[in-house]
């Protein structure tokens, strides 16, 4: 099977994933009036099922005492706890669509950079000319699937 065509699948689905995520966690925080709570819910399940991943698939490693991680690399945790706490309280009131569509903006200009400048040891891609166009065409896409219901 083709890699390419293989991680772009996976990714797809893990996209088809985020509003569904966002729509259940936002339900859940509204049912339970509590955000917080509802994100930490995410969160414990979400560790049930990366920890039963990590001793049935891959297993234990010893890899980590042996590693020198700079220590910027932990605050994935951190991006991730604010997108969830975010999209818990703003997508009930905001609208799921609207509220993924403006992550997606935030995704497009943050991978762009990250890209370009090739940051925390991200693969380097030049941003250029074509890229910038695919990104305003994308922010435009963005702009006209929440623009009527925005009124932005």
């Amino acid at each position: 099977m083709n890699s390419t065509f293989f991680y772009a699948s996976i990714m797809f689905v893990a996209g088809l994933g985020i509003p569904l995520m966002a729509a259940l966690n936002g339900g859940l925080g509204a049912k339970l009036q509590s955000p917080a709570l509802a994100a930490t819910i995410l969160f414990l399940v979400g560790l049930a099922v990366s920890v039963t991943y990590l001793f049935t698939v891959e297993g234990v490693s010893t890899g980590l005492n042996k590693a020198n991680i700079p220590w910027y690399l932990y605050f994935g945790g951190f991006f991730v706890m604010f997108y969830i706490l975010s999209i818990t309280s703003v997508a009930p009131h905001f609208g799921i669509s609207n509220a993924v569509s403006f992550v997606l903006l935030g995704q497009l200009v943050a991978m762009s950079l990250i890209d370009h400048y090739g940051l925390v040891g991200a693969l380097q891609y030049s941003l250029n000319s074509q890229r910038l166009i695919g990104l305003a065409l994308m922010a435009a896409g963005v702009f006209m699937v929440v623009g009527r219901s925005t009124n932005i």
